[in-house]
């Protein structure tokens, strides 16, 4: 490297760059993860991740850029001055019993690969969680503070669509009275139950039934639920 930064060396100081697998040794890897022959069960495992987190951002890019209801939400971010790029909505390898959650700082969304059965299943946990992050944009949202988490979770649940009768029916909940708010109030005990700042379930369900009346029938930035 000389004193102007920039580096002169000569092309037999470069190392060759590595050549390209061909077309068939390509084929033979694919063949080979498929069928496990002649690759370990960690192998094909990492194979599996990287198709699922591939197909998860795939999809994402289609709902950012072409869902009505993920199209509005994000708007309405903006607006509030809260602009989601599209690298802060990211698919990642997680555990069996979520689809997706949101990082206040730096305000993200993350996408658990693998873990979608439907767009419209994908379409509804982008939102939720978007709601999550507008939330904490317009209204400040102190997550250990367990009121403002139900609050939160009441509005995300209400109006992304997690709570559609063909959603609680794949879940086992089947019921013709008042199906939607029993779901919508469920699933944010459970949510808030699992807040390290919550001390039993009891506590949750407290903090859910005292915001409950006010935080329902909020449906900003929504005129009505979705």
């Amino acid at each position: 490297m000389n004193d102007s930064g920039k580096d002169f060396s000569s092309p037999q100081d470069t190392p060759a760059s590595t050549p390209r697998p061909s077309a068939f040794e390509q084929w033979r890897r694919k063949a080979m993860l498929v069928t496990g022959l002649g690759v370990t069960t960690d192998e094909r495992l990492e194979d599996l991740r990287a198709h699922q987190i591939r197909e998860c951002e795939r999809k994402t890019e289609y709902l950012y850029n072409y869902s009505p209801v993920v199209v509005f939400m994000l708007k309405h971010l903006k607006l509030s001055g809260c602009e989601v790029p599209p690298s802060n909505i990211l698919c990642a390898p997680c555990d069996l019993t979520k689809a997706g959650g949101f990082t206040p700082d730096p305000g993200a969304v993350i996408l658990c690969a693998g873990h979608f059965f439907s767009q419209q299943h994908m379409e509804s946990t982008i939102t939720h969680e978007l709601m999550h992050m507008y939330d904490h944009c317009r209204f400040k949202v102190d997550w250990g503070n367990l009121r403002h988490h139900a609050c939160s979770e009441i509005r995300a649940n209400n109006l992304s669509g997690d709570c559609r009768f063909t959603r609680e029916l794949r879940r086992g909940f089947v019921s013709f009275s008042k199906q939607h708010q029993a779901c919508v109030r469920r699933r944010a005990i459970e949510s808030v139950s699992a807040n390290p700042a919550c001390p039993n379930e009891a506590a949750a369900e407290r903090a859910v039934n005292e915001v409950w009346e006010s935080c329902f029938n909020d449906t900003r930035p929504f005129d009505e639920i979705y």
